[in-house]
């Protein structure tokens, strides 16, 4: 384990910035303590510093994960956001997009939201915008790309794809074999 190059840091947060903007900084500077990113095995974890300190006494080949997996890098050095990040992209989402109940099941199944399931958009979300997609009663189910922006939305035919399928919790389920 160890804490991430520039390139790395440079990567990860340009990958949460599309996600949360500028709130990155409350993810590290948090009233509870600081917390921090480190690699492990390609992927990237979030940690605090107390764990930091613990987990440094525990051999390299032992540790499994010894924070929350955001995500990882991929062989061409780009990085893949995980799921598992979902729970702290959520309360700083930016941009919002609401899923009616009939799309929730289609979307937790790794498919893109159609106009047609869309509930709602945070209004002036740009065109290929990080977004979290929630269900309509306020529980984030995943994130993606908006394909479309707020504006489009409202003229396009309704089996237009509004939102590109990025991750979900139903990976928790399909792939539980690969996720630490």
């Amino acid at each position: 384990m160890r804490p991430l190059t520039e390139a790395e840091t440079r990567a990860v947060f340009e990958k949460l910035g599309k996600y949360i903007g500028e709130n990155i900084q409350l993810l590290v500077d948090r009233p509870d303590g600081t917390y921090c990113f480190r690699l492990h095995r390609d992927r990237v974890y979030y940690l605090s510093e107390k764990l930091l300190k613990l987990a440094a006494s525990v051999p390299r080949d032992s540790l499994v994960a010894p924070g929350t997996c955001f995500g990882k890098f991929t062989k061409s050095q780009k990085f893949r956001l995980s799921v598992t990040a979902l729970d702290f992209l959520a309360p700083y989402a930016k941009y919002k997009v609401w899923v009616k109940p009939g799309s929730e099941q289609s979307f937790l199944y790794g498919n893109h939201v159609l106009k047609s399931g869309l509930g709602r958009i945070t209004e002036n979300t740009a065109q290929y915008q990080g977004v979290v997609v929630y269900s309509m009663a306020d529980i984030p189910l995943g994130f993606g790309v908006a394909a479309k922006s707020t504006q489009e939305c409202r003229k396009v035919d309704p089996l237009a794809i509004v939102v590109f399928h990025q991750a979900d919790v139903g990976e928790y389920v399909r792939n539980e074999d690969t996720l630490t």
